[in-house]
């Protein structure tokens, strides 16, 4: 009986938030306005050069999240000058709630309340507008981690986990990870293998119409890599090497 009434309130609440994100989202994928996406940095692994590295950030190092939105909504006709407005917070110095390693449906529920009220809680003292997206990039030192935990981008919420490198050379493929969150934050879905991390063709691909179909030049940004064969595929150095395809449009409200 008490399982059955927890879950009823988690049912609820989830429906009365569900309710605002549903407006929220409505309004964030018209495209007649810019959208503020707000950046906070997290020292993840208690690095010192992560943490010098933090220090350094200024709003210009995701200028190529900017641009890349800028240059694909225009490409699908929705020419507004600034379709997201890139912000940097201040750093944010506790770790966000963790999902665990094989959650069930009611832990992903849980989690996702826990996020939007860590989210909130750690963002409040420096929001006086809430922003449309929250992203919270985790950066990590490449000297200590050669691998990262898997990003995440939630619709229903707004607001993205990026596991990134500190470091200069790795800014351009940070951005294409904070791109490709942001956009699940407005109904994006991933177009790749999760096993294997491949994008999947025609729509995973940037360039599905090229023959031979391999290699391809450019990532499409929900495909997430470039696919250099059928079983090979690498993440874009930058933005520049990545588009928004049809469906993906389609899915955001870019085009029709």
């Amino acid at each position: 009986m008490f399982r059955a009434i927890r879950i009823a309130v988690l049912l609820f609440i989830l429906l009365f938030v569900g309710l605002d994100t549903w407006l929220t989202q409505a309004r964030s994928t018209d495209w007649d306005n810019s959208l503020w996406v707000k950046v906070y940095p997290i020292n993840a692994d208690g690095s010192e050069a992560s943490r010098r590295y933090i220090e350094t950030l200024t709003v210009n190092d995701f200028d190529g999240v900017e641009e890349f939105l800028r240059r694909e909504s225009t490409r699908y006709g929705r020419p507004i000058s600034e379709p997201v407005k890139m912000r940097l917070g201040e750093p944010v110095r506790s770790q966000p709630p963790s999902l665990g390693p094989e959650p069930n449906v009611l832990d992903v529920m849980l989690w996702s309340l826990k996020m939007r009220l860590w989210a909130s809680n750690e963002t409040s003292d420096q929001d006086n507008i809430t922003p449309d997206v929250r992203i919270f990039l985790r950066y990590h030192s490449p000297e200590i981690h050669l691998s990262l935990e898997n990003s995440v981008g939630i619709e229903k919420g707004m607001f993205g986990i990026v596991n990134a490198y500190a470091g200069r050379l790795y800014r351009g493929r940070n951005n294409v990870i904070i791109a490709h969150e942001f956009l699940h934050t407005l109904g994006a879905t991933d177009k790749y293998d999760p096993a294997t991390g491949q994008p999947l063709p025609p729509d995973g691909l940037a360039d599905p119409e090229l023959s031979p179909l391999y290699p391809q030049s450019r990532a499409e940004i929900m495909g997430g890599r470039i696919a250099l064969a059928e079983n090979d595929a690498v993440i874009p150095k930058s933005l520049n090497d990545a588009i928004i395809g049809p469906l993906t449009a389609r899915e955001i409200g870019l085009s029709n």
